[in-house]
């Protein structure tokens, strides 16, 4: 059974860190692209950061402006987990986080070896429950 798992969400304060863990199961993560995405309460799910499949584009990266210089994104393949570090939160990082990954279209699996930042929330055929983040003084 394919499953994603994220972890490490928990009450910070401003200026604190935390890192989310995004774990796999019953399939090679790093074949894959994955994206971080975040709810907060009474807003749209946003795009945070993503990371390529291993084998293409050199596993590139990217990161909303928001979260830039601030959130690295990256992959541990034999633990076949991908993490999102956050250093320097803001209240407003405050959100349900959620890991996605492997790349479908309108019900049909699309190629999976594209730059991450061309897959958008829709793009994205398995999800984790998501992990709670809050940072709040």
């Amino acid at each position: 059974q394919l499953q994603l798992r994220e972890s490490g969400g928990r009450l910070v304060q401003p200026g604190g860190s935390l890192r989310l863990s995004c774990a796999a199961s019953g399939f090679t993560l790093d074949y894959f692209p994955v994206g971080w995405f975040r709810q907060a309460p009474g807003k749209e799910r946003e795009g945070v950061s993503c990371i390529s499949s291993s084998d293409s584009h050199d596993g590139s990266t990217y990161y909303a402006d928001s979260v830039k210089g601030r959130f690295t994104i990256s992959r541990d393949n034999a633990k076949n987990t991908v993490y999102l570090q956050m250093n320097s939160l803001k209240p407003e990082d405050t959100g349900l986080y959620y890991c996605a990954t492997v790349p479908r279209r309108n019900g049909s699996w699309i190629r999976r070896d594209d730059y991450c930042s061309n897959y958008g929330s829709d793009d994205y055929a398995y999800w984790g429950q998501g992990t709670q983040v809050t940072v709040s003084s």
